[in-house]
């Protein structure tokens, strides 16, 4: 991705995850980038294209992130996944707040459109390729099914804590409660 690119559609996130959907326009993020006025159009002509590049950008950045978790040493113990898990969460809640608003936005955006849904449903497999054998790794009999729970309770987690912040949220002990029913030793 060209420099000029990353740095409009980082700027189109930056606009999504502080302002909301009703502020992305192509002049907003010519402003937030420092860009002079016409550039996104240059790279975007849409609204569609520009949220459809948002969307490839937000999952280059959590592909990054989750190669890191899957190239780090696997947990040992279900406690130790549970708090990795717990301080992502806590991450992407906190630090990469606006990020994840952004994320948000292009999911509520992508209900209305089928070449959206597409995409997050590959970028979703991509990213259940990293999960499912760590819950199979902790005796999951059905890592499949249990990926798309553990997968729910995050979203819910995160999208409470987006909502209505709590200064000392953990979500740790919710997702290992979770983790210990999946029949997982």
């Amino acid at each position: 991705m060209s420099d000029r690119r990353e740095q409009v559609l980082d700027a189109a996130i930056a606009v999504l995850g502080t302002k909301g959907l009703r502020a992305l326009t192509h002049r907003a993020v010519d402003a937030q980038a420092g860009l002079p006025e016409g550039s996104t159009s240059n790279s975007f002509r849409t609204r569609e294209a520009l949220v459809g590049g948002i969307l490839d950008r937000l999952v280059e950045i959590e592909t990054v992130v989750w190669q890191r978790l899957a190239g780090q040493r696997p947990p040992g113990s279900l406690d130790e996944f549970a708090q990795l898990i717990g301080d992502m969460v806590r991450e992407v809640t906190g630090p990469a707040r606006a990020l994840t608003l952004a994320r948000h936005a292009i999911f509520h955006e992508a209900a209305f459109h089928p070449g959206l849904q597409e995409r997050i449903r590959a970028a979703r497999q991509r990213l259940a390729a990293w999960g499912e054998p760590w819950l199979a790794q902790f005796g999951s009999t059905a890592p499949q099914a249990d990926y798309l729970t553990v997968l729910a309770l995050l979203d819910g987690l995160v999208a409470i804590q987006l909502a209505c912040p709590e200064p000392d949220f953990d979500p740790t002990p919710s997702i290992l409660t979770t983790l210990r029913g999946m029949t997982i030793t």
